[in-house]
């Protein structure tokens, strides 16, 4: 393993510093046999000699000394930089306060570890807790639909509706949940993006239909590399806030180029400096505070899926003229986060 070397003077530094005891003392030694041989007035050439012999083995030790400091400490810079799950990588104590502090560390280590495996199991519960409330309740949803379909009248209408929403919390749970767990499945390939667009489009009807709003589709025939779940479930969060957020008009979507899918509304746009932001987990904006209802969970999963699938998102818009939510889709890579 090639060792980074740290800087010389400031080492050096350190080690004059952490022996400055030893430095001290030897010099107080220094004046007590000058002072006694002074005293005893005995020749200089000889002190002298035995000065320059002490001066020299003192200069070797301490040069082979802080050879070992150096090196100790170049092997600790690397360890900083790689060390992960434990200690075992450590060099071995030399002396007692470092065995000391290398038994500390260990401890401390396995404590780590402990706290970290009971967090993963508390959270690897949660999920599969959630996981299976999630697809449970799924059923009574779908009983409750039957009865409304059958129904008539604005009640039902509007039943439907809320059933509808409910329906779609369920599967933004079921979408974050398995966004958290890395091994899940994606299905690349190529698909045809107008027929994607519009199994979406008809999947929110309803709402555009109890809203009065119009639904524009361009020309989209084009191929994508992608995957059709979780493509399909990003255009379903866009679609559900164009409608969330626009009372009149419609929505339009359209093909750019270089396969770039444009959902444009007449809703009621985005502050500008909500812009930046929006997608962070969490974050609602200035709409989001309007509604008490808003989590900012819809488009941080959106991001999150476009990241994954190595597509993008560009989101433009002005209060009271709409927004537009750019899909650049052409390139994208097979390699998974």
């Amino acid at each position: 393993m090639e060792l980074e070397k740290p800087k010389l003077l400031p080492t050096l530094g350190s080690y004059l510093v952490h022996h400055r005891r030893s430095i001290l003392l030897t010099a107080a030694f220094a004046l007590v046999f000058a002072a006694v041989f002074a005293l005893y007035q005995l020749p200089r050439e000889s002190v002298g000699y035995a000065f320059l012999c002490c001066t020299a083995l003192g200069a070797l030790i301490a040069s082979v000394d802080f050879s070992r400091y150096y090196r100790r400490h170049c092997m600790m810079v690397q360890l900083r930089k790689s060390i992960a799950l434990g200690t075992a990588p450590l060099p071995a104590p030399e002396n007692l306060s470092e065995r000391d502090y290398t038994v500390l560390l260990q401890l401390l280590d396995s404590e780590r570890l402990r706290v970290i495996a009971e967090k993963e199991h508390t959270v690897r519960s949660m999920t599969e807790y959630y996981t299976l409330w999630a697809h449970q309740i799924k059923t009574p949803i779908a009983a409750m639909d039957l009865l409304v379909q059958s129904g008539e009248g604005e009640t039902f209408r509007e039943l439907s509706v809320q059933l509808f929403r409910v329906e779609q919390y369920v599967e933004m749970v079921l979408s974050y949940l398995r966004l958290q767990n890395n091994s899940t499945d994606y299905v690349i390939r190529e698909y045809d993006l107008d027929s994607l667009v519009r199994q979406t489009v008809r999947k929110y009807a309803g709402q555009f239909i109890r809203k009065k709003l119009t639904v524009s589709l361009g020309e989209l025939h084009c191929t994508v590399l992608t995957d059709e779940k979780w493509l399909c479930f990003v255009l379903g969060q866009l679609l559900s806030n164009a409608i969330k957020y626009t009372n009149q008009g419609g929505v339009t979507i359209t093909l750019e180029e270089n396969k770039t899918l444009c959902i444009a509304d007449t809703g009621i746009g985005i502050a500008a400096e909500d812009l930046p932001r929006l997608g962070e987990h969490g974050f609602t904006g200035f709409n989001g505070r309007g509604d008490k209802r808003a989590t900012g969970i819809g488009l941080y999963l959106c991001r999150t899926v476009l990241s994954r699938l190595s597509h993008s998102m560009e989101i433009r818009s002005e209060i009271g003229k709409g927004t537009r939510v750019y899909l650049h889709l052409e390139h994208v890579s097979l390699e998974k986060e």
